[in-house]
């Protein structure tokens, strides 16, 4: 990202100087104050004015953001990070890869989870409103949600062959959606969630 530092009489007139120096309007920057000084004028030197200076930096995007924020949330476990961001359909999509990045998915994948919740939340906040934002890590939701995909389906299989229902692990609600989705098309079963978060389950029972 662009940045520049000036010094003005007022901040508004040293971010005025430096959003023209970006060719950025004020809504598409950053500031920061740096620091305030005094400085002699007149023929003298007997008047005395003060000088402000500020950095003013182009503001990121919402995915330039978030991918930095995983960046950093990297940084802090000690694993360098390779992070690309994407909007996809009105979504910031992150995908992350890197050394040691199974820390980052944690069992059953509840720390990504975790971990897309915070870059959401942050983003969100940072932005004024609701960003929705995807996190995956080295393909890891595309694999779970084709390993989801067929379980769904066998176990409809199993339902429909024995005629009892099937009470599937708990998952967190994108995962239950993939389940849900998966099996919508078969005439033969229904599916329904069951429980209280965190161990809501998808149930899978023949239709009568």
């Amino acid at each position: 990202m662009r940045e520049v530092e000036k010094w003005g009489r007022t901040v508004e007139e040293a971010v005025a100087e430096a959003l023209a120096d970006l060719g950025i309007s004020r809504d598409e920057a950053e500031v920061e104050i740096l620091e305030e000084r005094e400085v002699a004028r007149g023929l003298l030197g007997l008047r005395r004015d003060r000088e402000v200076k500020v950095r003013v930096r182009e503001r990121a995007s919402n995915g330039e953001f978030a991918a930095e924020f995983v960046r950093q949330v990297g940084d802090l476990l000690g694993l360098p990070l390779k992070v690309v961001a994407r909007e996809e359909r009105g979504v910031i999509v992150v995908d992350v890869e890197g050394e040691g990045v199974g820390l980052l998915i944690g069992r059953r994948g509840q720390t990504l989870e975790a971990l897309q919740f915070l870059v959401g939340l942050a983003t969100s906040r940072r932005s004024g409103a609701r960003v929705a934002v995807s996190v995956d890590v080295e393909g890891y939701r595309r694999r779970r949600g084709e390993a989801l995909e067929r379980l769904a389906r066998r176990m409809a299989e199993r339902v429909v062959r024995t005629g009892r229902e099937v009470v599937l692990d708990p998952m967190p609600p994108r995962e239950r959606r993939i389940v849900h989705l998966a099996l919508q098309g078969n005439p033969r079963v229904v599916t329904t969630s069951r429980g209280e978060e965190p161990n809501r389950q998808v149930v899978i029972a023949p239709v009568n």
